[in-house]
């Protein structure tokens, strides 16, 4: 009997591969009404015409942000914040709960996790306890892992973006969310000792779309499961053709300049 899990997460996937094209939204809290937000509903509504599989916004956006598109989109809410002009801002605290989420209409829920920060030991409480609510409820947990923190030298080192996504893992998230740490062998690594889908971060805006395409291309090659693209998608000229080719290169494989030709009105 399929149960509410398998179909929550069929809901923010692509049915037939299991692959994701995830476009996160939640950096008006953490950053304010950067370019690309400040008219939510638009950029939903672009993105979704791209084929992205989901979405993640925070809860106070749902009802606006999902008003033309609900049921076609997955909803991912994310339930953990911070500011970049407080005092702490690599440490994440819960605003939300897996139950409010369900009462909004979301397929998923999604935490940050700064493994490294001075408040690691409480965000790593959280994650256990919203990955017990997500079980019980059967609702899919996507961990946003990342090494931040003033001991931490180098966010894309290798070896500690592979203990991040187990740590994630074993402490109970169905998806992980981390950095592509630059090349496909060093990802392979990260997801050979992951046993649940590994999402790659788009990061800051990169200067070319080809540069954008070819590190999904490498993720997907070396074992990645999709993507979690938010600003160099919903910053982009135009957002419905850039999901529409990271969505190619994820679920339909093609190649980088296949995907190109379709972002510049070619195919």
């Amino acid at each position: 009997m399929t149960n509410g899990h398998e179909i929550r997460m069929r809901r923010i996937g692509h049915m037939r591969t299991g692959r994701f094209v995830l476009v996160p939204m939640d950096h008006g809290v953490t950053v304010g009404p950067i370019k690309g937000l400040m008219d939510i509903r638009s950029t939903i509504n672009k993105v979704a015409a791209g084929g992205a599989t989901s979405v993640s916004i925070h809860k106070g956006l749902v009802g606006e942000g999902l008003k033309d598109v609900g049921g076609k989109i997955g909803l991912i809410l994310h339930i953990s914040a911070s500011t970049h002009i407080g005092p702490y801002p690599n440490a994440k605290i819960l605003v939300s709960s897996v139950e409010e989420a369900l009462r909004l209409g979301a397929d998923a829920v999604s935490v940050h996790i700064n493994v490294g920060a001075e408040t690691e030991r409480e965000m790593l409480f959280d994650l256990g306890e919203v990955s017990r609510s997500c079980r019980e409820w059967q609702v899919p947990l996507l961990a946003m892992m990342y090494t931040r923190g003033k001991n931490i030298k180098d966010e894309l080192d290798p070896d500690s973006i592979k203990h991040i996504a187990r740590l994630g893992a074993e402490l109970g998230a169905d998806i992980i969310k981390t950095n592509y740490p630059g090349d496909i062998d060093t990802f392979r690594e990260v997801t050979r000792g992951c046993p649940v889908p590994v999402l790659i971060a788009g990061g800051p805006r990169m200067e070319t779309d080809r540069q954008v395409l070819e590190m999904v291309k490498e993720a997907m090659t070396a074992g990645g499961k999709g993507v979690s693209i938010g600003r160099n998608v919903f910053q982009h000229p135009d957002p419905t053709k850039m999901v529409r080719a990271i969505r190619r290169v994820v679920i339909d494989r093609y190649d980088v300049e296949e995907a190109l030709e379709g972002l510049e009105g070619k195919g």
